[in-house]
């Protein structure tokens, strides 16, 4: 089972991060248009990776991810992983916010102005940037990525590592302790 959910967990993330590289290149053609009906169908075509690849892959991850954290009770004393579902969820709600909604608009804008209901012009002025929240996305899967690998100690320390020694708890001095060593 553990090996299960780890191949679907990164399956998942990889799906994230391939859907949101695809998002930014298709948008990188979108100065080169020179008519409307180019930009609607890249705008379909942005459209689709985000609800056919994106949102499939983020519930794959968020998923998966819950699954492993009630399979292996290690997985919830271990701080890295609650970073990564904050994280997640950071990502899950972003997706929805700035990608998703964005994606169905801007292609509803473009088809209303192909229909001749606005100007190109004022097209061209409700297209706000779509760089930042995608360029935020990927940085936030590849921080996610790097915690499941790198896997730091994120839990406070115990007790007894914090108490201090023999020595010191019977009022020895630091030089008799010195001495001794």
């Amino acid at each position: 089972m553990r090996k299960a959910m780890k191949f679907l967990h990164t399956a998942g993330a990889v799906g994230i991060t391939g859907a949101v590289a695809a998002h930014l290149v298709l948008l990188t053609a979108l100065p080169e248009l020179t008519t409307l009906a180019e930009a609607a169908a890249l705008r379909a075509g942005i459209l689709a990776v985000a609800t056919w690849l994106l949102l499939p892959s983020l519930v794959l991850v968020l998923v998966s991810g819950l699954l492993a954290i009630a399979a292996h009770p290690q997985f919830g004393n271990a701080g890295w992983v609650w970073v990564k579902v904050a994280l997640g969820l950071a990502i899950f709600e972003a997706t929805l916010v700035s990608v998703q909604r964005p994606a169905t608009r801007n292609l509803e804008y473009t088809l209303d102005a192909m229909a001749g209901t606005i100007s190109p012009e004022e097209l061209a002025a409700m297209l706000h940037s779509e760089w930042g929240p995608l360029w935020v996305i990927l940085a936030i899967c590849i921080a996610n990525i790097v915690l499941g690998i790198w896997r730091p100690r994120l839990t406070r320390r115990r007790a007894e590592a914090r108490t201090a020694p023999a020595a010191e708890s019977t009022g020895q001095a630091w030089w008799a302790r010195r001495e001794v060593r």
